[in-house]
């Protein structure tokens, strides 16, 4: 749009200029052109006195030096003819056509106008005098003059009406890009904020103060608005995290009285206190994810971390884990690998997708760990999810059909997601081939060199 602005204002004044020099340098050719013709038609006028006077004396001898001493001060051709039209006297070349020019001069008209001078023509002009007094003609005066200097002039007005344009458009360019940058400033303070909010900042806010008034007020009004939607946010946010932490108090009470209600049981009894105590835990988990989405949401700060450091000891745990369910449990990981994230949250991504793998791969399968510059990865041979399911598995509380009976509360993905946005980088559920899925967590800023364990 800046260069929309610029090209619009900058054809303008190109326009503006174009209309003012374009009509001033014309007029200084007419007027170059309207000075030449008195000059030259002075000049034949004094040699159309000289030949009337020779006719009416008989001696040509003064007229012939004239015309011959002029012809060689200005490279001029002079022709002179009487009142049949034959020539009586001459000097210099001339080479262009006198016939129409000279029934002008017979007929007592003098030349009144001249084509007009430019920089490429004519070359020279005819000017036609007639000689004699009163109406008595003698015969007729015929001036070939060059415009070389009437040229040579014009071209140098021309040049510097083209120089001031060329200048003048150079400057207008200068102030147009000032100008356009100074209206859209309000436009590039928008673009930014809202970019920095589409990227999770939600405390980005414009600096108004400069451009348009109304493109101020747009400013103020988008702050406005943001203001409200972002503590609209916090609110709801604030919520879920009071909720979350004030329930778990009463779970966990609930949880400890079911427990001393155990002895007391009888044995017809046990199965629903275990359903009962089955169903507590569920709940105190889903407060439990509900507290930690909550407090993902809200922000993190962001700093260098070694994200191979943070993931090796979780692999480590989850080891005695899948050994304990007959799965296999392969890592990739780099002896070390600094980027910028969320600390402890790769980790963390990491534990939510081994969780859900354990859950889901059948003994003897595979899990697979890799971490590289770029991102981390965790590939399963089970039975995976078709392709409508893995664009739906990031939303909160989603469960599979095929899962409905698998523990869980449907926030892990979307936990996950959470903890890659606050990252900075993104995360994606794939397929693997030839079976199975892979959750992998797009890094935002790896860091090079790094080395192979």
């Amino acid at each position: 749009m800046n260069s929309r602005l610029v090209v619009t204002f900058v054809t303008l004044i190109v326009f503006l200029i174009a209309a003012l020099a374009v009509p001033l340098g014309l007029a200084y050719a007419s007027h170059r052109t309207n000075r030449l013709l008195l000059d030259r038609r002075a000049d034949a006028t004094r040699f159309a006195e000289l030949a009337d006077q020779a006719v009416r004396e008989g001696d040509r001898s003064a007229l012939n030096v004239e015309i011959t001493r002029y012809a060689e001060l200005y490279g001029a051709a002079l022709r002179i003819r009487d009142r049949e039209g034959r020539v009586v006297a001459s000097a210099g070349h001339m080479d262009a056509d006198d016939r129409d020019a000279t029934r002008l001069a017979l007929s007592g008209r003098t030349t009144e106008d001249l084509p007009t001078i430019g920089p490429f023509g004519p070359p020279a002009v005819l000017v036609a005098e007639p000689a004699g007094r009163d109406a008595q003609l003698s015969g007729a005066v015929l001036l070939l003059a060059p415009t070389d200097a009437a040229r040579h002039d014009v071209l140098m007005i021309w040049l510097g009406l083209a120089l001031g344009a060329f200048v003048a458009v150079g400057y207008s360019l200068l102030a147009a890009r000032r100008l356009a940058r100074w209206i859209l400033l309000p436009v590039t303070e928008l673009d930014r904020t809202t970019r920095a909010i589409a990227e999770g900042h939600l405390d980005a806010r414009t600096r108004p103060g400069v451009g348009p008034t109304e493109l101020r007020r747009l400013e103020e009004r988008f702050n406005a608005m943001a203001d409200a939607v972002s503590g609209a946010l916090e609110r709801q946010r604030a919520f879920a995290a009071d909720a979350s932490h004030e329930l778990r108090t009463p779970l966990t009470v609930l949880s400890l009285r079911l427990e001393n209600l155990e002895p007391h049981l009888s044995g017809d009894g046990k199965a629903e206190y275990d359903s009962a105590l089955a169903e507590v835990d569920r709940l105190a988990a889903l407060v439990a994810d509900l507290l930690t989405l909550a407090r993902v949401e809200a922000g993190a700060a962001v700093e260098e971390v070694d994200v191979a450091a943070e993931l090796r000891p979780r692999l480590d745990g989850w080891r005695e884990v899948y050994a304990a369910k007959g799965l296999a449990l392969e890592a990739v990981l780099p002896a070390t690998l600094r980027t910028v994230a969320v600390p402890d949250a790769t980790a963390r991504i990491a534990d939510i997708a081994l969780d859900n793998a354990q859950k889901f791969v059948p003994p003897g399968g595979t899990v697979t760990v890799t971490l590289d510059a770029t991102a981390l990865c965790v590939a399963d041979d089970g039975p995976g999810l078709p392709e409508q399911e893995r664009s739906e598995a990031l939303a909160r509380f989603w469960r599979s059909g095929a899962h409905a009976n698998v523990p869980g509360s449907g926030l892990g993905l979307a936990i996950a997601a959470e903890l890659a946005k606050a990252c900075g980088g993104h995360l994606d559920l794939l397929p693997t081939n030839p079976h199975g899925l892979t959750v992998r967590f797009t890094l935002a800023q790896p860091y090079y060199p790094y080395t192979e364990r």
